[in-house]
């Protein structure tokens, strides 16, 4: 399959930040890495070449992103409230600036956005606070509520929750929502939920489930067995659900 390595600097993010293309044509995917990891991962992992037919076939064109998570949630020499403010810099590269890229080279009017463990956070809730730009979203072995211990897993805000800090966690926001154009918005979206019977975050993912099955959102939740939380797991997921 096609791949292609591009490097732009981003005025938003005011750095460098790199991608992986794979394909040449069909829905672009958006694929965001695991907590901390890179635009290369998913590609040494063996995770692209399991989504080989669908690449090669012009079914999806693949971008693998970059992160800035050691900047944002996990930078602790800023304080909670300015890890957040990062991170919606980084939100904004991709609005502004990724997804009008991706459009270029790619006319298809389709827009996926996925991830795994972290980067299905990142996924979703770009996905639910942006859902007139997106078409489906899949979010694997993923955790939507980074305010919450979840076993070995800290709270990444140290306890401090403002308004930036709750409007950037799902499973804060989304039962408080109420406004029928949003909802209507989000009722458009494809939303695929997939994380492990033993995963940390497995009671997160049935919380998100159940809030949006609540809101007349559709949605998929598959559980899959043991802690299905690696690479094995996610070259299956993303050819079942990409």
């Amino acid at each position: 399959m096609t791949r292609e390595y591009i490097k732009k600097y981003s005025q938003i993010l005011k750095r460098d930040m790199e991608v992986l293309v794979f394909g040449h044509a069909g829905a672009r995917v958006l694929f965001f890495p695991t907590r901390k990891a890179h635009f290369y991962d998913y590609e040494n992992w063996g995770v692209m070449e399991a989504l080989q037919q669908k690449v090669e076939s012009g079914r999806i064109q693949v971008y693998c992103l970059d992160s800035i998570d050691n900047e944002s949630f996990y930078n602790l020499a800023l304080l909670p409230e300015e890890r957040i403010l990062r991170h919606a810099e980084f939100e904004k590269y991709i609005i502004d600036e990724l997804l009008p890229f991706t459009r270029k080279r790619n006319p298809d009017p389709r827009t996926v956005l996925a991830g795994c463990s972290l980067g299905a956070y990142h996924a979703i809730n770009i996905a639910f606070r942006h859902p007139h730009f997106v078409d489906k979203v899949v979010g694997m072995s993923g955790r939507y509520d980074l305010t919450q211990a979840m076993a070995s897993f800290k709270d990444l805000f140290e306890g401090v929750v403002d308004q930036n800090i709750y409007l950037n966690t799902p499973n804060r926001y989304i039962p408080n929502l109420d406004d029928p154009y949003y909802i209507a918005q989000l009722k458009r979206l494809e939303i695929i939920l997939a994380v492990g019977e033993q995963d940390a975050f497995l009671e997160d993912n049935k919380f998100l489930n159940k809030t949006l099955n609540a809101k007349g959102v559709p949605n998929e939740l598959h559980i899959w067995k043991e802690e299905a939380h690696n690479p094995f797991y996610w070259k299956q997921m993303v050819a079942l659900y990409f």
